[in-house]
Formats: structure tokens, sequence, C-alpha cells
């Protein structure tokens, strides 16, 4: 059913037809329904464009993840809408690209600590190049590891690219089981009447009066320390539906870009997203959607860290696969040596 998007309140339509010869996205045709509660439009976005819902996606608006989770592809049977599961696909293969490069540009010779700004960034699509050629390996004698995982580097390049899409697809499904899992598990007991031998309260209402002066209200209901919501697929939707600054990469083909620090500045408001829209949905605060967020970041870096170490890629390149991960550790080292340079 939907709901408004200004106040929550369920209606029974967000707009009237009046002329089916229009179109509702150009505002004519239509009516919009007046909310009952708030007396505003129930939903502005019926009249808006995509190009409308996107800008006030990135202005992390809380009107209009209201209006795509309750009005538009939002499913509380567990099915997921079409349109979620292309943009899934998209973000994956988005993902694949850049954990792809930023494993292999952690563990390029090229990386050091001497600026290079002749060599052009590294791509999935010169990766085996880069790591197969001798040149390469020996034109920097001084590093005694290999460049890159052996096992993986000697693999073609289609087993390559299917095991990032591997490491990917698991990556995410681990920062959403969990989160999906501990907002189901805990559901609010139910109020029980019970029959006892104290005396019932005073009855109140219009035909009873009034409570005496003295007498205070029950206490507010605490909000539990994980909140419930029943709908994993709702969930889902919405951890993707906020994900969309993965896509911001496409900016990166018309400007130069340094891709560690785009990966991580991706991948930071990702997060920031992840933790505005669980806040939104479930009304549970900002520390409660940090909790949530924090617990999917540490189960996808767990996973993350496992595959890579399997085939071989280990110690703080396994951590640049997940880039938090790898920016934490990154900052952790910055902090120690700063600390013992300032002692």
């Amino acid at each position: 059913m939907p709901i408004c998007i200004e106040c929550g309140y369920k209606i029974a339509t967000l707009y009237t037809t009046y002329s089916k010869a229009d179109d509702r996205t150009l505002g004519k045709g239509v009516r919009l329904t007046q909310c009952p509660r708030c007396k505003r439009f129930a939903d502005k976005y019926v009249e808006h464009d995509y190009v409308v819902i996107f800008i006030d996606l990135v202005l992390i608006k809380p009107q209009v993840y209201r209006h795509l989770l309750f009005n538009r592809i939002g499913h509380e049977d567990g099915r997921f809408d079409p349109s979620i599961i292309r943009l899934g696909t998209l973000l994956l293969l988005f993902d694949v690209y850049l954990t792809w490069a930023r494993i292999e540009k952690a563990t390029s010779p090229s990386s050091s600590s001497l600026p290079q700004p002749l060599s052009p960034p590294l791509t999935p699509s010169n990766l085996t190049n880069q790591t197969l050629s001798p040149s390469t390996n020996t034109s920097f004698p001084s590093d005694p590891s290999p460049p890159f995982s052996a096992f993986l580097a000697s693999q073609p390049i289609i087993l390559q690219y299917l095991f990032f899409l591997t490491l990917c697809f698991s990556e995410t499904a681990a920062f959403h089981f969990p989160i999906r899992w501990l907002l189901s598990a805990f559901p609010p007991p139910e109020p029980t009447t019970t029959t006892t031998s104290h005396p019932s309260p005073p009855p109140t209402g219009p035909h009873f009066p009034p409570s005496p002066a003295g007498s205070s209200p029950p206490p507010p209901k605490k909000k539990p320390w994980i909140p419930y919501y029943p709908h994993p697929s709702t969930i889902s939707t919405l951890l993707l539906v906020s994900s969309f600054t993965k896509l911001f990469p496409l900016l990166l083909l018309i400007w130069s870009y340094d891709l560690p620090s785009s990966a991580s500045a991706v991948s930071w408001a990702v997060i920031v997203n992840n933790v505005a829209a669980l806040n939104i949905l479930l009304d549970c605060g900002l520390g409660r959607a940090v909790g949530l967020a924090a617990v999917g970041a540490v189960a996808r870096g767990l996973v993350g860290w496992g595959v890579l170490s399997a085939v071989g890629v280990e110690g703080g390149v396994a951590a640049a696969g997940v880039v938090e991960t790898g920016d934490l550790i990154e900052g952790w080292r910055r902090g120690v040596g700063w600390v013992r340079g300032g002692g």
C-alpha cells in the first residue's frame, strides 16, 4: 500500500488520472492526492522525471527513498523489481572493475613511493600483459615478492575475470545477509493480556472524568537495540539503491584520475549513503544505522580477505581488495608513524 513520503501515512492512491492521453511525468492529466494527515502532496515524485529523482538521491533526501521503496520499486512479498536486478548487475560489474584494478595497482612494482607521472593507470584489460611480462618483473630486482599472485596470474584472462566476479558477488552477499538477518531475527515481544487480582486503572474517555492531575502518563517505549524489519527484499533493495554512487567511475573515463583515491572515495560515499538510507527506512537513529552498516562491512571484509588469501594474495594487498579495510590499515600505519615521529 502506498504511503505519504512526507509523514509515512498510508493512503489508497497517490494520484487520480483524468486524461489518459497526457503523460503524468509532465504534470499533465493527473491530480496528486493530498495526505489527510500532513495536508501535503502524498508523493510529489509522481510528476518528476528520473533526473530530479537522481539529484535528490545524491542529496540523500528521505522523501525520495520513501518514494522508491514504498511507492515504486519496493515489494513486501519477497520479490525484486526487474529494475533493481538490472541495477544490481550493473553495480556488480563496476565493482569487478574497481576491485580488479585496485588490487593490480597495489601489487604492481610501479606503485612505489616514487612518483610515476608517465605511467598510465592500470585497468583489467592490460592486467595479464603487466603481470606476465618478464620485463616488468626484471626491472625491479630489489622486490623479491612477485607482483601478483603466481597462481592467479598464470590463469587465462577469462578465469581471472570470473574469479573477481565471484569475489565481488561474495562480498556483496556478505554485506547484505548479516544486515537482513539481524533485522529479521529479533521481533518485538507481542503484548500479552493477563488477568490479575490488581484493580484495573480507572477508565478515561469522553464519558468519564479525567484522571487526577498528579497522575503521570506511561513512559514512552524505548527503541530496541536491533530494529525489526520483516521484509528482507526491501532491505536489499535499499542497499542497492543507496549504492548508486558506484556508478560515478563513469566520469573517470572523461577526466584523468588516481585509481586508488577514486576507489576509496567511491567506496566511502557508498557507506555514507547506506547508513543514511538505513536510518531513513528503519527510523532507528544514526548510531544503530552505523552499527548495522559496520556489521555488514566487517563481514564483507572477512570474506574478501579470505578469498584473496586463498589464491595467494595476502597481507596488505589482500586488504586492498576491500577498499575500506585497506584505507583503515593505511590510516593506522600513518597514525602510528606520526606518533612515533612526534615522540
